[in-house]
C-alpha cells in the first residue's frame, strides 16, 4: 500500500512538472522575439485589414515585403474600389506611389523606423518588447499580448498582438482608441520568413509598371476608362472639425492643369483644404517630408512652420495647408475624409 502512494506521488508530481513545461511565460517569449528579430532577413505577407474612420468602415487588403536591412513594400488596396496604393523605401528613398494615377511622391526620410505601422513585424515586436506593463495570455495556437501602441496619429492608444507559437508568425492585430473602441482590425492571411525576391522587386519602376498592367482590367475592350473614372469632381466636407473652427468660404480654383475646390476654415486655427481629380498623366514630385498613416491611405507631411499633408484617395488628390493646426489636429481631418467622392 506505501509502495502504490508513493508511485501515485512520483507518476502526480511528473504530471505537474510536464504541464509546466508547455507554458512559457511572457518574458520567454519577449525573449524568443527579440531572437527573431536578431536574425530577421526577410519576410512576405497578406492580409484583411478594416479600419473604423468614418461612418462606414474600410476594407483593404495588404500586402508587406521587407527585405534586410532597409528595403519596404507595403500595398494597400481599397477593396470596394479596387484602388492601390504602394508606399516603397529603397537605396533612392522613399516612395508613395498611385499606380493606377501614374502618381509618383519621393523624398528622404527614414520611414519606418521613425513610426510604428501596424502591419510591419518590426513594429509589432518593437510594441511588446518596449512595453514593460504589457499583458499577456495564451490559447491553443497563440502567444496574446495586450501592450501599448505607438502610432503617428496619436488617436490610437493599444493593442492586442495574437503571435503564432510555433512559428511566432503575427496573426492578427487590433488596435484601440483611449475609449477603447477598436479602430483597426488586421488579420493576416499568410505570412513567409525568409522570403527569396527577385533582384528589382524593390524597383520604383518596375511597381508603377506592374500595378498599371493591372489596372488595364479596369478599362473597356476600346480602351476608355469605365464611366466611374470619368465622373466630375464633388465637394467632399471632412466630417471632423475642431473645436473653435468654422468652414469660411468654398471657392472653385485651377491647380496646376487640374481643376479643384479650395475649402477655407478659420477660427482658433486655420487652414485650406484643396480638393483636385488630377489627370491620368506621369507625375513624379521630389520633396522633404515624412510619411503619415491615415488608415485608410498614406500621406506626405511637408514643411514646418507651414505645414501641409498630401493625400490621395478615390482618385482625388487633397491638400491640407496651415501655419497653425496641429499635426494631431491635421491627422483627424484628414482621417474624416473618407466619404463617397462623386455623385
Amino acid at each position: 500500500m506505501r509502495r502504490v502512494t508513493w508511485i501515485m506521488t512520483i507518476v502526480i508530481c511528473l504530471a505537474v512538472v510536464l504541464s509546466g513545461c508547455g507554458q512559457k511565460s511572457a518574458g520567454a517569449v519577449v525573449k524568443d522575439l527579440n531572437e527573431k528579430m536578431s536574425g530577421l532577413e526577410s519576410y512576405q505577407g497578406t492580409g484583411r485589414m478594416v479600419v473604423q474612420s468614418g461612418a462606414q468602415p474600410q476594407m483593404y487588403n495588404v500586402e508587406v515585403w521587407y527585405q534586410t536591412p532597409s528595403m519596404y513594400r507595403i500595398a494597400l488596396t481599397n477593396q470596394e474600389r479596387d484602388i492601390t496604393q504602394i508606399v516603397l523605401r529603397n537605396n533612392e528613398g522613399v516612395y508613395v506611389l498611385t499606380p493606377q494615377l501614374n502618381k509618383s511622391f519621393r523624398f528622404q526620410s527614414n520611414w519606418p523606423e521613425n513610426q510604428g505601422q501596424v502591419y510591419l513585424y518590426q513594429s509589432l515586436v518593437k510594441s511588446i518588447v518596449d512595453d514593460q506593463e504589457r499583458q499577456f495570455a495564451t490559447d491553443d495556437k497563440s502567444y496574446i499580448f495586450d501592450v501599448a501602441a505607438n502610432y503617428s496619429t496619436g488617436t490610437l492608444t493599444r493593442q492586442k498582438v495574437w503571435i503564432d507559437k510555433k512559428f511566432l508568425q503575427p496573426q492578427k492585430v487590433e488596435v484601440a482608441d483611449s475609449n477603447e473602441n477598436v479602430v483597426v482590425k488586421l488579420e493576416f492571411t499568410q505570412f513567409e520568413f525568409n522570403k527569396k525576391f527577385e533582384n528589382d522587386s524593390f524597383d520604383m519602376k518596375r511597381n508603377m509598371t506592374s500595378e498599371n498592367l493591372k489596372s488595364m482590367q479596369t478599362m473597356g475592350q476600346n480602351g476608355e476608362k469605365k464611366p466611374e473614372q470619368n465622373k466630375e469632381l464633388s465637394l467632399i466636407e471632412p466630417g471632423y472639425t475642431p473645436a473653435g473652427v468654422a468652414q469660411k468660404s468654398i471657392t472653385p480654383t485651377q491647380y496646376g492643369e487640374d481643376k479643384g475646390l479650395l475649402v477655407s476654415y478659420q477660427g482658433k486655427y486655420n487652414y485650406n483644404l484643396l480638393e483636385t481629380k488630377p489627370q491620368e498623366k506621369a507625375a513624379a514630385t521630389t520633396m522633404q517630408g515624412e510619411v503619415v498613416d491615415l488608415g485608410f491611405t498614406m500621406g506626405v507631411l511637408l514643411g514646418d512652420e507651414k505645414r501641409t499633408l498630401t493625400w490621395m484617395y478615390n482618385g482625388v488628390e487633397y491638400h491640407l495647408t496651415t501655419g497653425d493646426l496641429p499635426v494631431t489636429e491635421m491627422v483627424k481631418v484628414a482621417k474624416s475624409v473618407d466619404a463617397p467622392l462623386s455623385k
